[in-house]
Order: C-alpha cells, then structure tokens, then sequence
C-alpha cells in the first residue's frame, strides 16, 4: 500500500467519525440532557432571585 491509499483510508476514517458525532449530537435521546444543560443557566438565577426575596423579608422584618 502507497501513501495515498493510507490518506484514503485515514479521511474514511474520520469522515465516520464526524457523521457518528453528529449523529449522536442530533439524536433523541440526547434532547433531555442538552435541554437541561441549556437551562442550568436560568436555574442559577432562580436560586439568586429567590435569596434576594429573602433578603428583602428579612428586612423589612427588622424594621
């Protein structure tokens, strides 16, 4: 076997490799966890703003 045969083979190889992440990027069953990872962000400000109303109770408790 030559070096273009082994090129040949190795772009083969990794053209698998990128339609196997793409498929596994665009599958269903990953739709969940990508999802929830995307909403960990507001999930932090949920948590914020609720100790901010807290701390406003509080407060206007004291005073």
């Amino acid at each position: 076997m030559d070096y273009g045969t082994y090129q040949g083979v190795y772009t083969l190889i990794l053209m698998a490799i990128m339609i196997s992440i793409i498929a596994w990027a665009y599958s269903k069953r990953q739709k969940s966890a990508f999802n929830e990872a995307a909403n960990l962000v507001f999930a932090d400000e949920q948590v914020h703003s609720d100790s901010l109303n807290g701390e406003q109770k509080n407060k206007s408790a004291r005073i």
